[in-house]
């Protein structure tokens, strides 16, 4: 399955971190020099003073990397160039000869870690007590720029070039026709990937999708209370959970120096994001496990990658002030379904879904957020298996 030229080989890949970056890591954690803060305010300006050092200090201490690292060499991986970047990805194919290949996209600050609870039932549903009709072989990319595909040596890499690159990736595996899902970022850009590679992409699955209204006459009228909600939350994220975005689009080497200088630092930037697009109350640990969000943590400090990933905001709009609607968000064919988790960062109307794209499956759930394969890896799979049955 795997090309051989000099110019697309794609070569076998473990992680194999030395031990001194881990002894590096143990020491800059007790070094820390802790901020002050102002009692009584709990997450309201970002992560809090208790929750952070308790959180650093099991990492200091308890947290075992090695026997994260040997699950995530459990599965097969690899490395490739395309268009002059590294790029990093998981290759789980099923024991399912008549598997459907789905490429699945990661977004921001996540990880292929995102995803480990569900390679299992995805690509051996037999095994997992499902129709073995419902296999996938699985092919899972590390972001141009984040973790283990390595930083990015350039601008440019937004969502149209990543999805070129991935159209790359599955033709170099041999895979004449697939699927593709996205989270986060890769909501976007399995989007993109489905405009472009309309001949191959049988149909584009994802949890939350970027919607907005566009001011056309009559597009508001008789919105439902739960798309009212979800314009209000719209209003909200941009007037109290923006930051992040600000920051990282139009100042991301200012950021970057403490963020790879600080474990602390790091940890403390995506625990954050964590808490507030999780299905959680008082900690991500509610609905993320506490190892899970450290090793994806590890994920960027070992690689030293977050400042990379945070330049990549610089590469793609996701409000329709910052987006040129005819260029920008071209209507979709494809045939698409949207999982829609409550407590996603993402939360779409369906009207101007619609509009925008080939909706033809939509599913609203009760519980779960932004990273739905680690928060409900259960109804995940269900969903991504009932779309897809639809367009095998």
């Amino acid at each position: 399955m795997h090309a051989t030229t000099p110019d697309a080989t794609i070569r076998p890949f473990r992680i194999n971190v030395p031990d001194h970056d881990l002894r590096d890591l143990r020491d800059r954690l007790a070094r820390t020099r802790w901020p002050d803060e102002v009692p009584g305010l709990g997450w309201a300006h970002g992560a809090p003073l208790g929750y952070i050092r308790d959180l650093a200090e099991y990492w200091r201490t308890g947290y075992d990397w090695r026997g994260q690292e040997a699950r995530l060499n459990a599965f097969p991986q690899f490395t490739t160039e395309i268009d002059g970047q590294n790029v990093h990805f998981l290759h789980v194919r099923s024991p399912e000869p008549d598997a459907l290949p789905l490429l699945m996209t990661h977004g921001w600050p996540s990880s292929v870690v995102e995803y480990l609870d569900v390679i299992g039932p995805l690509t051996d549903p037999r095994s997992h007590g499902a129709d073995p009709a419902h296999a996938f072989h699985l092919v899972i990319p590390s972001l141009p720029g984040y973790g283990l595909s390595g930083p990015t040596r350039e601008v440019g890499w937004g969502s149209r070039r990543i999805a070129r690159a991935w159209t790359e990736l599955m033709r170099r595996l041999g895979y004449g026709r697939y699927g593709a899902q996205g989270s986060d970022w890769g909501t976007w850009i399995s989007r993109e990937l489905g405009i472009m590679d309309t001949g191959r992409v049988v149909g584009v699955h994802t949890n939350g999708m970027i919607t907005f209204p566009i001011g056309a006459p009559g597009e508001m009228d008789g919105l439902s209370e739960t798309d009212q909600e979800r314009l209000a939350f719209g209003e909200y994220y941009m007037s109290e959970l923006y930051g992040y975005k600000k920051i990282q689009s139009d100042r991301p080497q200012a950021l970057a120096f403490a963020l790879a200088d600080s474990p602390v630092g790091q940890l403390a930037w995506i625990a954050s994001v964590f808490k507030e697009w999780t299905d959680c109350a008082d900690a991500p640990e509610e609905a993320i496990d506490r190892d899970r969000l450290l090793t994806n943590v590890m994920l960027y400090w070992l690689t030293n990658t977050a400042g990379s990933a945070a330049r990549s905001f610089v590469e793609t709009p996701d409000t329709a002030a910052e987006a040129d609607l005819e260029a920008d968000v071209p209507r979709s064919e494809v045939p698409t379904g949207v999982a829609v988790f409550p407590k996603g960062i993402l939360r779409p109307i369906r009207r101007f879904a619609e509009r925008d794209t080939n909706i033809v499956h939509w599913t609203e759930f009760d519980r779960g957020g932004t990273f739905a394969a680690m928060e409900q890896p259960g109804l995940f799979v269900q969903d991504v298996r009932a779309f897809f049955a639809t367009v095998r």
